[in-house]
């Protein structure tokens, strides 16, 4: 009775084990909130998995506006913001939601249009006098309108062009509302110029008879950031794994792979974490 007592104790504890083992591993994941060019342009499905293999830690991506993954942030949901709005960015680490912003890496915004190219736009590289051309032509402009990182850049050089957008919206100026390739879809689909990042353009795959038609000006510098959400004000943020992950993004080997991602032979993103800060 005593040896079938046993026996019994220990199948439980086995099975118990098993039933534990396998949830442990599947919570070994971070969730990093971050924006539609970092998937959209592949980059992150190319590089994670180095990270995965090294730390054993999967990150789960959730791929929105960089306006509404602060938000995302700022609830807790998530444990890394991956994100390309400087100014929202420090602004959410000084407001407590995360613990320090650090630079990743880099590309550039470009105005793409149609071969028309109704507002005689093509080979200019000031953005403002570009966009004021396309305004004074009312030639039609798909814009994200959703409060990304793209949108709000966009949104500043309309105002330093001087155009108010409240009397042309629904216009020649159309609000989509959405990601970067819808927004793409939509604009090439009715002949329309459109701010992209380039990196999303180069991995867009309908491009039309769209190209780019303004680059080159420093205003259009597009800066990526990231930070850990703040684990004293959301106590289930996974503060080890996900630091762990910036130090992976902003060190040698993560900023090696963002410098090694191409597409066509072109490189998209190009890193420029400092490499010489103390993290700990």
């Amino acid at each position: 009775m005593k040896t079938q007592l046993i026996g019994a104790i220990a199948a439980a504890t086995l099975a118990l084990g098993a039933m534990v083992a396998p949830a442990t591993a599947e919570e070994n994941f971070i969730v990093v909130q971050s924006t539609t060019s970092t998937q959209n342009s592949g980059l992150l499905d190319a590089i994670l998995p180095a990270f995965t293999e090294k730390s054993g830690i999967e990150v789960r991506v959730v791929a929105v506006g960089t306006g509404q993954a602060i938000k995302n942030a700022e609830n807790g949901d998530g444990d890394v913001l991956l994100v390309h709005a400087k100014p929202a960015e420090e602004k959410f680490v000084a407001a407590g939601g995360g613990v320090e912003r650090f630079d990743v890496m880099y590309n550039d915004f470009v105005v793409v249009g149609p071969a028309a190219d109704p507002a005689g736009v093509a080979g200019m590289k000031d953005a403002e006098a570009a966009l004021g051309k396309i305004a004074a032509a009312k030639a039609p402009f798909a814009s994200r309108g959703d409060d990304s990182g793209t949108h709000k850049a966009e949104l500043r050089l309309w105002k330093d062009a001087g155009i108010d957008l409240a009397a042309a919206s629904g216009g020649w100026y159309r609000e989509t509302g959405s990601g970067m390739g819808a927004t793409l879809n939509t604009g090439i689909g009715m002949g329309a110029y459109v701010l992209t990042d380039r990196a999303t353009w180069i991995s867009f795959g309908n491009k039309g008879d769209h190209t780019v038609v303004v680059e080159g000006d420093p205003e259009l510098f597009n800066q990526y950031g990231v930070i850990l959400v703040n684990p004293d004000r959301h106590p289930a943020v996974k503060a080890e794994a996900g630091q762990a992950f910036i130090d992976w993004l902003t060190g040698e080997e993560g900023q090696a792979a963002i410098a090694n991602y191409r597409v066509d032979g072109q490189q998209l993103f190009f890193p420029n974490a400092d490499m010489t800060g103390d993290r700990s």
